[in-house]
């Protein structure tokens, strides 16, 4: 018997919605929310008001995409967290709706778990090989986490290491605003550090112990730095831009990878992966593959569509978890911090 489940993501300013058969993706709608650019970040009481507003044509669209009706789900997964919770709380609010109206079970999922999943997603392009094997390392780095997690199975993780303050993509964001660049500045940082020199400048490479990381006295040092420098030449940032990206991204890719290769090696785990909106980050995905080179690992790298925010994560867990039965009672609440 087929397997069928509509997966709902509202964790952030992303409203999406996917229909998964099997574990193959029929459809994965996203929505995005432009007006956060106006604020340089997102702003939560626009999000949830907006999450309002493009739920429902965000899933009539899927259905659409996939060729399915409301009748052939078996089940509806919905991101219980981590995220703003005014957002999760539409989310929510809509997979229960749609799960009493159909008798079918409620799923929670969590958002980071579903991340790490999004690896098993199957679409027309998907080969045997780039599917990780268990056990595997996961590098998950986003805009609000960076953790590092052992999976042994589809629902067996355990955190091994995580930022104890900023996450990555934060530190991309904040020092981008620091530049007065848009937001989100990840993908401008990127572009622009590929014709950079990532060794013009030296920044501070925090000392945290075990595996876990910090970037929050590395933006502080990028602050200070261009502070400094804008005194001495008020055209600093214009006549360094691309110099200044490569530099930074340079010092954030390497303190990734120097915990990873860590955690390698001291778990043994020659698989690792990664996962989250940082992944498609190119210089973390070059860096990822000289390590594989030089230390003999698989890598495995998420499609880029998967690597935002989406609901065919969230469908992809909320399948594993229909298999163990795992389901979610109607009194289930959305959880702004939520740990697997």
């Amino acid at each position: 018997m087929s397997v069928t489940i509509l997966g709902i993501e509202s964790s952030c300013d992303d409203t999406s919605a996917a229909l998964l058969r099997d574990g193959y993706l029929h459809s994965n709608v996203i929505s995005g929310q432009e007006v956060h650019r106006n604020y340089g970040g997102v702003v939560p009481e626009l999000a949830s008001r907006a999450h309002q507003q493009h739920i429902i044509p965000v899933v009539d669209e899927a259905f659409r995409r996939a060729g399915m009706k409301k009748e052939e789900v078996n089940a509806v997964a919905f991101t219980q967290g981590p995220g703003l919770l005014g957002s999760l709380m539409v989310g929510t609010s809509f997979a229960k709706a749609f799960a009493l109206a159909q008798d079918v079970p409620l799923i929670g999922v969590n958002h980071l778990q579903a991340h790490i999943l999004a690896h098993f997603i199957r679409d027309p392009d998907k080969k045997e090989e780039d599917i990780p094997s268990f056990p595997f390392l996961c590098l998950l780095v986003s805009g609000g986490h960076t953790q590092l997690t052992v999976v042994r199975n589809y629902l067996d993780m355990e955190i091994i290491g995580e930022t104890i303050d900023d996450a990555a993509g934060e530190a991309f964001d904040k020092c981008g605003k620091i530049m007065d660049l848009p937001y989100p500045s990840g993908p401008v940082i990127d572009k622009n550090a590929r014709e950079g020199n990532p060794l013009a400048f030296e920044f501070t490479r925090p000392r945290i112990e075990k595996l876990n990381y910090s970037f929050s006295g590395l933006k502080t040092a990028f602050l200070y730095f261009l502070r400094d420098k804008v005194k001495e030449d008020a055209q600093f940032i214009e006549h360094h831009f691309q110099d200044l990206c490569a530099s930074l991204q340079y010092t954030i890719i390497d303190i990734l990878m120097n915990k990873l290769i860590q955690a390698s090696e001291q778990t043994g785990i020659r698989q690792v992966a990664i996962a989250g909106g940082v992944s498609a980050n190119s210089g973390l995905k070059n860096a990822l593959n000289e390590a594989a080179h030089k230390y003999h690992w698989n890598v495995y790298v998420p499609k880029v569509e998967y690597t935002m925010d989406n609901a065919a994560m969230i469908a992809m867990t909320g399948h594993y978890k229909y298999l163990q039965g795992e389901y979610s009672s109607l009194d289930v609440v959305p959880k702004a911090r939520f740990r697997y």
